[in-house]
């Protein structure tokens, strides 16, 4: 996309999952990147996942609750695609005042050095499906009420809804996608807190047992990685996107137990076993989530391309390949 060449991009978060993908691809662009990561312990930062581009890119650590690091960040930068966050759901109940401090304060630090020293910035917001909580209706659209599970997900609308306040109040550009379940590769694969199934894949690496809560019936919407990155390309490049929020979703729901069953046939090992639901994940548990992205796809021509058997396999192939880098 000619959009992207010599644009002075910054990515928060740009050494995890979500943020060094979009990087990889920004650099194939021709943009001029700078990665910003605090590598907190456990958060899945690794300058691994640049490996191919760490010559072309700009890396700053820094977190987003220090003011002086990432206010010279923010500066000249023509799109900011905001991934930074605490993700954990389990996380956010047993230790909520991290949470808050992280995706209320952080963003508000953020927000701020931008309303000041590069209020001209567009901004991409790295939203979730955790903000829609237990749904109503099923595909989920942007126009369902949001009623979150968790502090988690609380605190990603609250840092939502900043955004669009001060796109309102400052005249920032703004634009918020709500991502859905994800996975692929550089994706951390050393706990279950933050992508559920790329630990599945490595329990079923190590030919151990995946544990499916009640039966396994409940659906869930999971994007490859590389549809994300896409979807943050296109929300970036339009002037359609700003003031606008935009679902994700794969528009092929699975439930729970076959994807379990798709793992274990993809990596060829491992093994399922029943067991009851634990009280703090039935607690957050949201039931049926699918969701519906015919806004994304009407406005901005973004559809997923990638089915899940085939990002199993890419998945897979991945972390055979790096396993000693990831585990």
């Amino acid at each position: 996309m000619e959009f992207y060449d010599k644009k002075n991009i910054l990515i928060t978060g740009g050494l995890g999952f979500l943020g060094s993908n979009l990087a990889v691809s920004l650099v194939s662009r021709g943009a001029k990147v700078s990665v910003f990561d605090a590598m907190l312990p456990l958060y899945g930062g690794s300058l691994f996942n640049i490996k191919d581009i760490n010559d072309k890119v700009d890396v700053i650590i820094g977190d987003l609750r220090d003011e002086a690091v990432l206010g010279k960040a923010v500066k000249d930068k023509e799109i900011i695609f905001h991934i930074a966050a605490q993700t954990s759901h389990i996380d956010s109940m047993t230790d909520p005042l991290l949470d808050v401090d992280i995706n209320c304060r952080g963003n508000i630090i953020f927000l701020e050095a931008c309303r000041r020293l590069n209020p001209s910035v567009k901004i991409i917001y790295a939203g979730t499906r955790g903000q829609y909580g237990r749904v109503k209706y099923v595909p989920v659209d942007e126009e369902h009420p949001l009623n979150p599970t968790d502090v988690y997900g609380v605190n990603k609308t609250a840092g939502e809804k900043y955004h669009f306040l001060y796109a309102n109040s400052y005249g920032l550009k703004v634009c918020s996608l709500r991502i859905n379940n994800s996975y692929g590769p550089r994706h951390q694969m050393k706990h279950g807190k933050y992508g559920i199934l790329n630990w599945f894949i490595r329990l079923a690496m190590e030919g151990g047992t995946i544990k499916v809560f009640g039966e396994g019936t409940q659906l869930r919407d999971f994007n490859y990685v590389d549809d994300v990155t896409s979807a943050f390309i296109a929300a970036g490049a339009s002037e359609k996107s700003e003031g606008r929020i935009y679902n994700l979703g794969s528009g092929a729901p699975v439930r729970f137990i076959d994807l379990v069953e798709k793992i274990i046939k993809t990596v060829g090992s491992g093994r399922m076993e029943k067991v009851p639901w634990p009280k703090d994940r039935k607690d957050i548990e949201t039931g049926d989530y699918v969701a519906s992205f015919e806004r994304i796809k009407n406005e901005l021509g973004w559809e997923p391309e990638v089915t899940l058997d085939q990002g199993l396999s890419k998945t897979v192939e991945y972390y055979r390949r790096y396993r000693d880098k990831y585990w």
